[in-house]
């Protein structure tokens, strides 16, 4: 039961005196994320962050229930419902991530099945 609660994270830490609004990623000027649109930066962190440990790094782990996220076939508007609302086990993430951040990992989790 512990590993099922485990699977939703945390809520990202602030620093005292800091703005609500999320701040904008500056662009990487070396390596492979640098032509990455910020977006999926943003998603691959906070995937790897609350959705890692039951989906795994490359969306195929599917522990405690999670579906293989490598053969999903939901199109993103039902990726987006199904982060913020939760399924089954999963965690529902409206009241922990802004829409912005869902939307940043429903794009990332797309390209987990490319």
């Amino acid at each position: 039961m512990i590993l099922l609660t485990s699977c939703g994270g945390d809520k990202p830490s602030t620093t005292a005196g800091s703005s609500k609004a999320p701040k904008k990623e500056a662009t990487a000027s070396s390596g492979s994320d640098a032509a990455k649109p910020v977006s999926n930066r943003k998603g691959k962190l906070i995937y790897k962050q609350y959705c890692q440990l039951c989906h795994g790094a490359d969306g195929k782990l599917a522990l405690s229930g999670a579906k293989d996220l490598s053969i999903s076939t939901i199109d993103m508007a039902e990726r987006i419902n199904q982060i913020t609302n939760g399924k089954g086990l999963m965690t529902p993430y409206k009241d922990i991530l802004s829409e912005e951040q869902i939307e940043a990992v429903a794009e990332y989790v797309g390209e987990l099945r490319k």
